[in-house]
């Protein structure tokens, strides 16, 4: 089992969002089970878990585990493709955000901006993702995150300052434009208020 899954598919990001389906998901990303043992767990009839769980299957959301005989039958163990979902923009088409539609007026400070350039990291990197599974390939990565809580609105913005002029210099710096053997690798610094309701004295 995958941890973190993208899905990029339209039709299978249609079936992962169903109620029913989005439930299964979490039931079987946490231990597999048959369709009876998930019939119980939701109150369900078997045959309607059934139906569900056949078109997670066939958009590689769930997996068989094993097949068991069972009262005459043949019981089916499924499990899911990964522990968790992310739905990738690309399932928009051309209505997903993209950033390249910023690239002549790009607002740093923007939250849409924001907002689309985190799209294309999660359209980007679950297509390399995927193409480092099917070839056994580990995607290298860096990801490291930390929360500032800051004094003022100035020392926000002197902060936003002293970033920038650092994560300028550090490119500056490692960056070659005519190694032969590079690889270009896009680097993102996201900031944004905490979504969490801050308690206060």
């Amino acid at each position: 089992m995958r941890g973190v899954e993208v899905i990029a598919e339209p039709g299978a990001a249609i079936v992962a969002i169903e109620p029913i389906r989005s439930r299964l998901l979490a039931l079987l990303a946490t231990e597999p089970a048959s369709a009876t043992q998930l019939a119980s767990a939701l109150d369900l009839p078997r045959q309607k878990v059934n139906y569900h769980l056949r078109a997670l299957e066939r958009h590689g959301l769930v997996e068989l585990v094993e097949e068991r005989p069972r009262r005459g039958v043949v019981e089916r163990v499924m499990r899911a493709s990964a522990s968790s979902y992310v739905v990738s923009p690309a399932t928009l088409g051309e209505a997903a955000a993209d950033a390249r539609h910023e690239a002549g007026r790009p607002d740093r400070l923007s939250a849409r901006y924001l907002l689309t350039v985190a799209a294309r990291a999660i359209r980007e990197v679950g297509d390399l993702a995927r193409g480092a599974d099917r070839a056994g390939k580990q995607l290298a990565t860096l990801t490291i995150e930390t929360e500032v809580r800051f004094r003022s609105a100035a020392e926000r913005a002197a902060f936003a300052d002293d970033l920038t002029r650092a994560v300028t210099e550090l490119a500056a710096r490692y960056h070659d434009e005519t190694a032969p053997a590079g690889r270009w690798h896009r680097l993102v610094v996201l900031a944004h208020p905490h979504a969490r309701q801050e308690t206060r004295p």
